[in-house]
This record gives C-alpha cells, structure tokens and sequence, in this order.
C-alpha cells in the first residue's frame, strides 16, 4: 500500500468537511445526486471520448499503481548486487552469473544478463533494454495524461453543473426559500469538480510520473550495471560508477557498509 496516496485522499476530504463544517456549512449539502452525475459521471465521459477503448481499459491498473508500492529492488541493492557479480564474473566467467541469475525476480534485469551471457555485443545490449525503456515511459506518460485531462476536464464541468442548478433556481424566483437552497446546491457541483480536479485527478497524475521518473531511473542504473559487468570492470569502479544514482547520505552509508566488508574479509 503507497501510504502517501491514501494519507493525502484523506487529509483532502478532512480538509474540506471540516472548512465546510467550520464555515457553518450544512455537511448534508454534498448529498447531491445530480451534482456527483454531472462531475464526476460528465468527468468519466469527457476522458473516454478523448482516449481510445485500449487505453480506458489500464484506468483500474493506474489506480492499483497509484495506491500500491510495486516491489522493486533499491538502487542500493542493486549496486551491491552488480559488485557481487562483476566479481564473480571477473573471476569465473560469464557463464557462472547463470546460476546467479535464478535468484532475481525482476524480468527487466534478468534479461539484460541472459542477453550479456548469451554473448550479445554491449550496443546491441543497450540499444535493446534503452528501447524497452522508451516503450516503457511512453505508457506511463499516456496514463498520466489521461489524469491530468481528467483534472482540467472536472473544473469545468463544475461551473457547467453551477449554471445548471442556477437555470433551475432562476425558475423558481417566486419562493425565496426555495430559491436560496437551489442557489446553494448550484455551486456543490462547483465544489465537486475543483476538489476532484486538483485534490484527486491532478495529484494522481503527478504520482504517475514521479514513479513513472523512479522507475526509469532504476531500469538506467540496471543498464549501466549490466554493461559495466560485461566489460569486465572492477568491481569497486562499478560500485563508483553506479553511486551516482543514490542520493548523498546513501553514498556515504554504501561506502561504509562495502569498507567494513573489506576489513571482515581480510
């Protein structure tokens, strides 16, 4: 469970019902049948027309990414992991990171070592894996994107169900009673569609490519580590080398941690 994502959905809806509550505001008011159609129904409606069918289909896996952590290796494990390797290749052989290979999960790096056992040259190895990459940002970017269209499309199907409601009030202008809570249920339609705009749709675009950029990032680091392996370089310049992937305090705990197990091993 990406905690972030729920914490924020919450602290957004506590946000408004208490403004709404402390500005003396009916909570009861929300209960809105035709302002939630008209927002979030209009919403859904205006997303399908811009985006084809295949695309509409990935809505509940976007929603699973955005409220689910995806299990992948720290950039941290994964410099330590190609350490390992590089010196078990530097000392047995290519052939030997094959046994290595069983023990990883991620599909993404176990290709990249089949294809440098395998005996693939380096550019074909990068040319691949930086293509998967590509193909990669580029479905993360149109789900985003259909979020991002749903955050501009919500807060003008606000004022669209503002204008509705004001059209029904208008003709009710011979109850002043009736006629001031039809005003106020004009603009819960408003209410709904900048809420959903800019505390829903809008954040969960910008959670998309934040992990969308991690993940990318990753896939580079294990690129680099891969090919560093098959040019058979040292497992310590690896370790240099792939550091910059790892913010300023990680960099100094890897150094420590890989000097500690120098001394233990001497």
């Amino acid at each position: 469970m990406d905690k972030t994502s729920l914490i924020g959905v919450v602290l957004g809806v506590i946000a408004v019902g208490v403004g709404m509550v402390l500005k003396g505001v009916d909570i009861t008011a929300l209960l809105n049948p035709a302002a939630m159609l008209v927002i979030f129904v209009g919403t859904a409606a205006s997303v399908t027309i811009a985006f084809p069918s295949s695309e509409i289909k990935k809505v509940p896996k976007l929603f699973g990414i955005i409220f689910k952590e995806k299990k992948m290796p720290t950039p941290k494990e994964l410099i330590i992991l190609f350490s390992e390797m590089a010196q078990l290749a530097r000392r047995e052989g290519l052939l030997a990171l094959e046994a290595e290979m069983e023990k990883i999960d991620e599909p993404f790096l176990k290709q990249g070592l089949l294809m440098a056992v395998d005996g693939q040259s380096a550019d074909y190895i990068r040319e691949v894996l930086n293509d998967e990459i590509d193909a990669m940002e580029e479905r993360h970017a149109v789900g985003a994107q259909i979020f991002t269209q749903a955050g501009t499309y919500a807060p003008t199907l606000g004022v669209l169900g503002a204008v509705i409601g004001l059209i029904a009030a208008l003709g009710n202008m011979d109850n002043t009673d009736e006629l001031g809570l039809a005003i106020s249920a004009a603009f819960v339609a408003t209410l709904f569609g900048i809420f959903s705009g800019y505390v829903l749709w809008h954040p969960f675009a910008n959670k998309l490519k934040r992990k969308s950029h991690e993940e990318v990032r990753l896939k580079e680091l294990m690129v680099e580590g891969i090919l560093s392996i098959l040019e058979g370089e040292a497992p310590r310049m690896i370790e240099q080398k792939l550091a910059s992937y790892l913010p300023k305090e990680q960099r100094k705990e890897l150094q420590d941690e890989r000097e500690v197990a120098t001394n233990a091993q001497a």
